[in-house]
């Protein structure tokens, strides 16, 4: 009795198959902005802070970039993010008040740095790269100290002026505008990213982060992937400055200080880094908590917040994000079938 053979199948054409399912968006990703979106509705009292945590989230993507997906440490990230909220409020200060110049000035003064910067950070190993980034930070948060005649020194920068956006919608104190317009600017910067993530560019960050020996061996340009990758990393963490003072109109030294880094690694450490979406929950899960505990207990906000952080590296190695996609993967094991 003679049968068909069964058919063969081709691991290129599988590949293949699952790179393409990964762009498709899926019903949790479209919920989560959605989600972001009502929130415009619901908590129309608490737009201000609600920008507060998406520029923060945007910022920690930026960072994710470079650690998550490219295994890249830094400690001096807020480098960045400081020249970019230093540069939309120069430039709002001394005549240029159109938010959409600032923030493409600000984009392309910290892609600069990043770029000139990513000669020095990718040429030793991680302690030498987290010594580098670190005292790009120093070094630009002592600079801003001295230029107090430019900058504002620690008063900070003052009398910021933000034009309407395009031209029509003016900044109201309530933070509508604003928040409208950092949801859509982080939106498209996302839609950037998780395209370039999940396209054969981002399998290759990923196979240089997980054995450099192989992508070598592959083919892959280690040197030139990490340049692009910290150079964009950059840019996006620049837009987030300049989106943080454009919605405030003040800069404050402390946007180039090390402990916006550390809170920055904090935040993704708690979302789940190589996420895409762990820099958003987790600025959201932080500044919440911070806001909460401190007025629960101003002294020792502190204390809950180091068990928060302990918790999350004990019991959840990806994160927050990445303990749903495991029960995700649960479910879809129990009640989907294993395929």
């Amino acid at each position: 009795m003679s049968g068909s053979a069964p058919p063969v199948s081709n691991p290129s054409e599988s590949r293949w198959q699952a790179l393409r399912a990964s762009e498709r968006w899926r019903a949790p990703e479209i919920a989560f902005w959605v989600g972001l979106a009502a929130v415009y509705f619901v908590f129309p009292k608490h737009l201000l802070f609600a920008s507060q945590i998406l520029i923060t989230g945007l910022f920690a993507l930026s960072l994710d970039l470079i650690l998550g997906f490219a295994g890249i440490v830094t400690l001096g990230h807020a480098a960045f993010f400081g020249l970019g909220a230093y540069t939309a409020g120069l430039l709002g200060k001394y005549g240029v008040h159109d938010p959409i110049v600032e923030l493409v000035a600000a984009a392309a003064t910290a892609g600069l740095l990043g770029y000139a910067s990513s000669f020095l950070v990718l040429r030793g190993g991680d302690l030498a790269r987290l010594m580098i980034t670190l005292g790009i930070g120093l070094l630009l948060f002592e600079l801003a100290n001295q230029a107090s005649d430019l900058t504002g020194g620690v008063d900070g920068l003052q009398g910021i002026e933000i034009g309407p956006l395009l031209g029509v919608f003016s900044f109201d104190f309530l933070g509508k505008v604003a928040y409208l317009y950092v949801l859509a600017v982080g939106f498209a910067l996302f839609v950037l990213v998780r395209a370039l993530m999940v396209s054969p560019y981002g399998l290759s960050l990923r196979s240089i982060r997980e054995n450099p020996r192989r992508a070598v061996a592959i083919g892959v340009p280690i040197r030139a992937r990490l340049t692009n990758i910290y150079t964009f990393a950059a840019v996006i963490a620049g837009v987030a400055g300049a989106l943080l003072t454009q919605t405030t109109q003040f800069v404050a030294m402390d946007v180039f200080s090390f402990q916006r880094s550390a809170d920055l690694l904090i935040i993704l450490i708690i979302g789940g880094t190589a996420t895409l979406y762990g820099g958003f929950v987790g600025a959201a899960l932080f500044l919440v908590a911070q806001d909460r505990l401190a007025h629960l207990s101003p002294e020792y906000w502190l204390f809950w917040l180091g068990i928060l952080l302990i918790f999350t590296t004990l019991f959840l190695e990806a994160g927050v994000v990445g303990g749903l996609l495991r029960i995700e993967t649960l479910l879809r094991r129990r009640f989907g079938g294993w395929r």
